[in-house]
């Protein structure tokens, strides 16, 4: 009998994952060395859906000095999202501190910065030597090339596409954008996504001053639309290298919005974004 391979990715959300890098990683904290290695580990608390960097305790600089009790990851934290899980799952927005293991927690000490509970020691042999680090928590390097809001995931990609399909989006009877000439991004256990040509969006969107970063697109810069929905679109203006594709074009949140794509409407997804 086959196996759907989404079934295999989602299947093992609730055990502690792990898997071994060969990228020379380092950390820093305001430009204060805390770890340099190339024996990393990629781990995934349970629960977690974006890993964060595991390092040999023998690869810092900083000191560990054991930190105060840290908060847990019950049955209320984190996003439901059925279609991967039938437990909420932890996703970047959830605090490096609400654990979904057994560990101890330490607080990094490099130089004369400290950083509170940014480590974490779980309590498993075959992580044994090792400690996760908060990544929001220092400055990256995979090699010489920096990194934000996460490691990437070996088993998770971005690939953006050419399409003539004819892509029609508006909310409550009001048409936001109408395109065909959409460029299509898809993203590991994400829904497609529609970037269109600016000069195909129908309303005149006000500039926010939210921003998300992206580990493999990047800083993201969000819109509104005048009485309308609140932070509802987004652009790269400098996408990393894998997104250069749709720079500058402007992406609708499928959840909150209605998507029509050749005629027929997309059932709108549900996501972390789902209920902002």
């Amino acid at each position: 009998m086959g196996v759907r391979m989404m079934d295999l990715l989602s299947g093992n959300l609730d055990t502690l994952r792990y898997e071994p890098t060969a990228k020379r990683v380092r950390a820093a904290v305001g430009g204060e060395p805390v770890a340099d290695t190339c024996d990393a580990r990629l781990v995934w608390e349970p629960r977690r859906v974006v890993p964060t960097y595991a390092v040999p305790i023998t690869a810092l600089t900083a000191q560990l000095a054991p930190a105060g009790a840290e908060s847990g990851a019950d049955e209320n934290v984190g996003a439901r999202l059925p279609a991967i899980s039938s437990r909420p799952i932890l996703d970047p927005t959830v605090p490096f501190s609400a654990h979904s293991c057994g560990g101890t927690a330490f607080d990094v000490i490099a130089g004369q910065k400290t950083r509170a509970g940014a480590a974490f020691r779980p309590d498993d042999p075959d992580l044994a030597g090792y400690v996760i680090l908060d990544f929001a928590a220092f400055e990256w390097l995979d090699e010489d090339e920096p990194v934000v809001s996460h490691p990437h995931d070996p088993f998770s990609r971005i690939e953006v596409l050419r399409s003539s399909r004819h892509v029609r989006v508006g909310v409550d009877g009001r048409l936001l954008a109408e395109s065909s000439r959409p460029m299509l991004l898809f993203e590991t256990l994400l829904p497609v996504r529609f970037y269109l040509p600016r000069e195909d969006v129908a309303v005149q969107l006000e500039p926010s001053a939210t921003s998300t970063y992206c580990a493999y697109k990047g800083r993201a810069s969000y819109f509104s639309v005048p009485d309308g929905p609140r932070d509802v679109a987004w652009t790269y203006r400098e996408p990393l290298h894998d997104a250069e594709p749709v720079r500058d074009r402007i992406c609708f949140f499928d959840e909150r919005v209605d998507v029509i794509v050749d005629g027929k409407r997309r059932d709108r997804p549900v996501t972390p974004w789902t209920a902002e």
